[in-house]
């Protein structure tokens, strides 16, 4: 959920293992050149899950920054980020728990130690691949699965989306402006009004953002005005662009708003040196039947796990 954005690093991609399969969505979302995709296995999954972590960190940071008395912060527990942002933020769980480092008893002490004494739900987002095992444990300690996310990525390159078309919609994106911050927060809240209990979180976010030495965020606009947004997060070293926090005024769907949000974005990310974009989406969404049409792939289904009691 770091649904937020990142540094845009400077660093080479990194060198990946790939398959030889060519996605049939590479036809809308990709210019001349073919990228191959990387293998679904342990690389690419830390590299995800570590770009989520990230994202969500500086996050984190920069609401303490402009809200210091939030008490938001985070703290890492055997290579899992432990993120606090709030009692009522989406953002106060665990990413990579299992991925990095071994989880023990202990560790997962320390772990609900520092959400119970904040007030906050003890929650990790835990991606298969750490293992049988660890769900075992967690399941052992009381913990059940409460959310399931589809992690889907995509292979990129600076060609990605400029042979897409928009139907002649009109549809422009661009970065916004250090003064623009409340636009694009009114424009999110305007698109996410209709997600329950989302009304403080999205009123902060323009101010949070507007302090993240590493956000990037668009605007899609119509005849100049602002009818959708999305922002776009990247991890230093891991070169993954994660796509976030996309949504359309309900106005305005269903006139390419998200597709330009995504093809920009893609770019965007190529440029700062990433070679894989990924997004995340409920199974079986809409959202996740339209990354897929764009080239998505489904790269695990990640499990959030919640303590029934402490």
């Amino acid at each position: 959920m770091a649904g937020l954005p990142p540094r845009c690093g400077e660093n080479a991609p990194m060198q990946t293992r790939h398959s030889d399969y060519t996605s049939p969505g590479d036809a809308s979302l990709s210019g001349p050149t073919v990228t191959p995709y990387p293998f679904a296995d342990g690389d690419l999954a830390r590299r995800l899950e570590r770009t989520e972590a990230n994202a969500a960190a500086r996050f984190v940071e920069a609401r303490a920054r402009v809200f210091p008395q939030s008490g938001a912060g985070w703290m890492e527990f055997a290579g899992a980020f432990a993120l606090y942002d709030g009692v009522d933020s989406p953002v106060r769980q665990t990413f990579g728990l299992g991925m990095f480092d071994p989880v023990t008893p202990g560790v997962l002490d320390e772990i609900e130690r520092y959400f119970t004494a904040r007030g906050a739900p003890v929650l990790h987002e835990v991606c298969p691949l750490a293992g049988v095992a660890l769900a075992a444990l967690l399941h052992e300690r009381g913990y059940l699965p409460v959310e399931f996310t589809s992690v889907m990525y995509r292979p990129i390159h600076v060609d990605t989306g400029h042979t897409q078309t928009h139907g002649g919609s009109g549809v422009t994106v661009r970065v916004i402006g250090p003064a623009e911050a409340d636009v694009w927060a009114q424009t999110s809240a305007g698109g996410w009004g209709e997600m329950p209990g989302a009304s403080g979180f999205l009123r902060d976010i323009g101010a949070i953002n507007a302090a993240r030495e590493d956000a990037v965020c668009f605007l899609a606009e119509l005849g100049g005005e602002p009818i959708a947004a999305a922002a776009l997060c990247v991890s230093p070293g891991e070169g993954v662009a994660q796509m976030a926090g996309a949504c359309t005024l309900p106005g305005a769907r269903r006139r390419g708003a998200q597709l330009a949000l995504l093809a920009a974005r893609m770019r965007h990310g190529a440029a700062r040196g990433c070679d894989v974009a990924m997004i995340g989406a409920e199974p079986g969404s809409a959202s996740q039947r339209n990354a897929e049409r764009h080239g998505f792939r489904v790269a695990y289904t990640r499990v959030k796990w919640q303590l029934t009691h402490a």
